[in-house]
């Protein structure tokens, strides 16, 4: 039976522990499965032993996120169209008072490198996370994952590397996200195609994730006109027998996000990748399942 001490101690590390496993595994529902197991052997094991609560509870995590990654891992690969990491509301909170350190957490889930790393093996993934989002020292990773140092060194590199090889080679701007998005926006909602192809840039892409369980592109979009048509078409159809249709700012994997509601129900999420003035990248979720976590 776990004490109000040890509850205590576990809840003062939750948002590290949930914040690993998102990274890791991409959807809400999955990190809070594995966070629960984490307290399940938190509460029964011998804590007078346990020396440093926080690394033994992050080590606990990350062995549980491994295990249910390499199951989850075979759903994925029969996943109807892009796949899409589930949105995650983002607010680091006073916990967090370095700017530095709070663009570092916000990089590390946004859904572009959330993306790539689905790309890493679990031990790779496991490695970038806790080395590059959270700082932990290779010696340490070392004893979470029962591998020599000189083995995460190389786990390390290897995903990294890939990393910067597959996200976007532009740095983005919080506020100038934050006005394209709204100039986009009202562009599309105005149906102004010349003014949304003079926001987009020439090759950008749009990758949508309906799971094949609402209507979405089954394939990523490539170039501003299909882009651009594209939008424009979804935005003139209206939602068959909705009443309402409204839509609302919220900060998701660290960047501004639109979410639209239809009788105030989430249906889906846009997100933007700019730089230089101009659309790198349009993310659209619209897969019901990954929604569920905002309409609560």
């Amino acid at each position: 039976m776990a004490t109000d001490t040890a509850t205590d101690v576990f809840e003062e590390h939750r948002p590290v522990l949930l914040g690993v496993a998102y990274r890791m595994l991409g959807r809400v529902a999955d990190a809070e499965d594995v966070v629960q197991d984490a307290w399940l052997r938190w509460s029964h094991a011998d804590q007078e032993q346990v020396r440093e609560p926080r690394a033994y509870l992050v080590r606990v995590t990350t062995r549980l996120a491994i295990d249910r990654l390499r199951h989850v891992q075979s759903r994925r690969e029969s996943y109807v169209g892009p796949w899409l990491p589930e949105p995650y509301v983002t607010d680091f909170g006073p916990t967090v008072p370095d700017t530095a350190e709070r663009a570092v957490l916000a990089d590390s889930v946004s859904l572009a490198v959330l993306v790539v790393l689905e790309s890493l093996s679990p031990l790779e993934r496991a490695v970038f996370v806790l080395r590059e989002a959270f700082g932990f020292p290779y010696a340490e990773i070392a004893v979470t994952l029962d591998r020599t140092e000189a083995a995460v060194r190389q786990l390390a590199g290897r995903a990294r590397k890939h990393v910067d090889e597959g996200r976007p080679r532009y740095e983005v701007d919080p506020a100038e996200r934050r006005d394209l998005t709204e100039r986009f926006l009202a562009a599309a909602l105005e149906g102004d195609l010349d003014g949304l192809m003079s926001l987009l840039a020439p090759d950008v892409r749009l990758v949508g994730d309906s799971g094949g369980k609402v209507r979405g592109p089954l394939r990523t979009l490539e170039s501003a006109d299909k882009v651009g048509r594209f939008l424009l078409g979804v935005t003139k159809k209206s939602v068959p027998g909705a009443e309402r249709v409204e839509f609302r700012f919220l900060e998701l994997n660290g960047a501004a996000s639109v979410v639209f509601l239809v009788d105030g129900k989430v249906d889906s999420v846009f997100q933007l990748d700019v730089a230089e003035g101009r659309v790198q990248r349009v993310y659209i979720v619209r897969n019901p399942d990954k929604l569920v976590s905002l309409s609560a």
